[in-house]
Order: C-alpha cells, then sequence, then structure tokens
C-alpha cells in the first residue's frame, strides 16, 4: 500500500510575511509587539490581524472577527506562516466557519499551542502538518538563543528536528515510527467525537496540560482509555503538567496515573518532555512521521521528512 506523505509548507524565506492573529483569548498588547520585533528579527515581515489585539470579554474578538483574521491570513497567497498569538479559549467556538480549501492548495506553518490544539486537529484532519510551539508570549520573553526559539527557526527554515533528552524513572522502553499528534489533553478530550477526534492507529501521542486537577486530568485519560484511544497507539509522549497540584488523595501522582493508564500496553512512553504551559517548550511537528526511541538511556524523537 502506497504511503500518503502529509503536506507540507514550503520553508520560510528572508522577508516572507507571518500573519499573528489570536483566534481564541484576549492577549496583551505588548506580548503581540514583542511577537512582531521577534519575527522581524529573524528576517521575516509580519503583518498583524487586524482584530488580533481586540478584546471581547475573554476573547479576543466577537467569533466572526477571529475567524475572519484567520481565514484572511489562510487564503493570502503571500503570508508563508501564521502565528497564533495566545490560547486561553475560544477556537472550537470559531473552527466550522474556516474554509481550508485554499490550504490544502498552498500549504503554510500554523504555530501555536493549548487552545490552539482545535486548529492542530483541523489542520491534521486534511492530512497536512502543523507547529505545536511558542506564541505571542514566549516570542517576547525568552531569550533568542533560547532553543525552543532556535529549535522553531530551524523548522520554518526547513530543516529536521533530533531531541535527545534525558531517562525519567516512569519512562517505557521502546521504539516506534509513526505520525505525531495531540497537544493539549483537555482540548483533545473536548473533540472526541466530533470530525476532529484523534485516530489513534500509526500515532504517538504527545499530551500536556495546565491548572488541571489530578482527578479531572485522570477522569480525561479514561474517557481516552475507554473509547480505545490509548489501547491503539504507538507511542506516548508526556509533556509538562504546569499548574495542576498534585492531590494526595488520588493516591498517586500525575505522572504516575498517565503511566497506569498505559500499563497494559507496550509501546514506548516518555515523560517529563520539555513542551507545554512553560518558557521551555519546545516546537513539535504534528502530522510529520516521526521515529521515537526510548531507552534506559534516554529518549529520542526524530521527524522524518
Amino acid at each position: 500500500m502506497t504511503e500518503i506523505l502529509p503536506l507540507f509548507p514550503p520553508p520560510l524565506k528572508p522577508g516572507d510575511k507571518a500573519a499573528i492573529v489570536s483566534p481564541s483569548g484576549a492577549v496583551d498588547n505588548g506580548y503581540l509587539q514583542g511577537a512582531v520585533a521577534r519575527l522581524k528579527e529573524w528576517g521575516l515581515t509580519p503583518v498583524v490581524g487586524e482584530f488580533a489585539d481586540t478584546v471581547y470579554g475573554r476573547y479576543a474578538g466577537r467569533a466572526e472577527e477571529r475567524a475572519q483574521d484567520l481565514q484572511q491570513a489562510i487564503n493570502d497567497p503571500d503570508v508563508k506562516a501564521i502565528f497564533c498569538a495566545r490560547g486561553g479559549y475560544g477556537a472550537i467556538q470559531i473552527i466550522e466557519q474556516i474554509d481550508f480549501s485554499s490550504f490544502e492548495l498552498h500549504p503554510k506553518w500554523l504555530i501555536g499551542f493549548s487552545d490552539i490544539t482545535v486548529l492542530h486537529a483541523a489542520i491534521s484532519a486534511l492530512n497536512a502538518v502543523s507547529l505545536h510551539a511558542v506564541m505571542a508570549k514566549q516570542l517576547t520573553l525568552n531569550a533568542a538563543d533560547d532553543d525552543s526559539l532556535t529549535f522553531l527557526q530551524d523548522i520554518l527554515s526547513g530543516k529536521t528536528i533530533d531531541y535527545r533528552l534525558p531517562a525519567h524513572p516512569l519512562n517505557r522502553v521502546g521504539k516506534a515510527k509513526a505520525t505525531l499528534a495531540g497537544g493539549n489533553l483537555s482540548i483533545i478530550q473536548s473533540l472526541r467525537g466530533t470530525f476532529y477526534d484523534i485516530y489513534p492507529e500509526n500515532k504517538i501521542l504527545f499530551i500536556e496540560e495546565v491548572c488541571e486537577e489530578p482527578y479531572k486530568i485522570d477522569r480525561m485519560l479514561q474517557n481516552l482509555k475507554v473509547g480505545g484511544v490509548l489501547e491503539n497507539l504507538s507511542g506516548l509522549i508526556v509533556g509538562q503538567f504546569s499548574e495542576c497540584e498534585e492531590d494526595a488523595s488520588m493516591m498517586k501522582s500525575v505522572y504516575e496515573g498517565i503511566a497506569d493508564a498505559v500499563a497494559d500496553y507496550d509501546y514506548p512512553v516518555c515523560f517529563d518532555f520539555p513542551a507545554g504551559h512553560v518558557p521551555r517548550n519546545l516546537p513539535l511537528v504534528l502530522g510529520a512521521m516521526h521515529e521515537f526511541e526510548v531507552t534506559e538511556k534516554g529518549v529520542s524523537l526524530k521527524m522524518i521528512v
């Protein structure tokens, strides 16, 4: 059977236009300006969406305004990358309004994490790749030589990633070659039963979370387990579960709970991957094939183009 390769955007070149949009929550204008400055440092031409700094309650504008900015960025042939300014909440409200037909003809990088997992899922459904990576706050605050930024620049310029990470006591050894998928656990769970649901076969699932209680995290994991997602994966990468205060009454830590949820399976699992709601947020190319290996000595994750 012939393997259908995912759609990859072309590498960015100096002077290329990069849109900055806010499909979800309202963002601090200072971070927007910081993102603009950073992209200029990278030799790109930033174009800020008309409503990117709008505040409408918790949102960056009304749903139709957020959708308009994103759609314009998708449709503009001169825009080669779309940077999402912030997560928060709201992408699910606009996803059905977005027409991805021009994206399929002319794929471009979409970059973000957290609530932007909704957009990653939509792009994955098109058999295209997208970037789980830093947004405006980290673009503004992280140092120029921070590897969250330098690896992102490498990927955008056409290079592949090959991460080497230390071992973790809860890791499970093994090797897999499969497509990387996932993002924020709450968003993944909220998309269950929709067109944007995750299909676990031949997938390495990446999960991260922020500010969730451990019993709610366990509930989401049990949903994935009972629904057959965890059973049918090729591998699991557990990122940062930041500001998820441990609950002694759960009788185990958050990471231990995740390990228990996948204890019946035999694929490789790694914990404490440096990606999520933390300053060091290594970029991950969702939708791309990866070689993933966990040994007693450490972890390797290599993208295959």
